[in-house]
């Protein structure tokens, strides 16, 4: 279960946030964030998923 207070409250999320969120490894959470989803945001070597857009694409996934 992650920590609802913290992760639910980020505007960014890094790569053992987004495990923790959809319930993946870090392979296949870098694998998405380094695709072409259009929520993934690179910060000099770091990968982030903007949790809002990764919520957007998850709904427009999921029907």
């Amino acid at each position: 279960m992650f920590r609802s207070n913290s992760i639910m409250d980020k505007k960014l999320l890094n790569i053992k946030e987004i495990c923790e969120y959809l319930g993946i490894g870090e392979t296949k959470a870098r694998e998405l964030v380094r695709g072409c989803n259009g929520f993934g945001i690179r910060i000099g070597n770091r990968w982030y998923a903007d949790k809002r857009k990764l919520d957007a694409w998850i709904e427009r996934e999921a029907t």
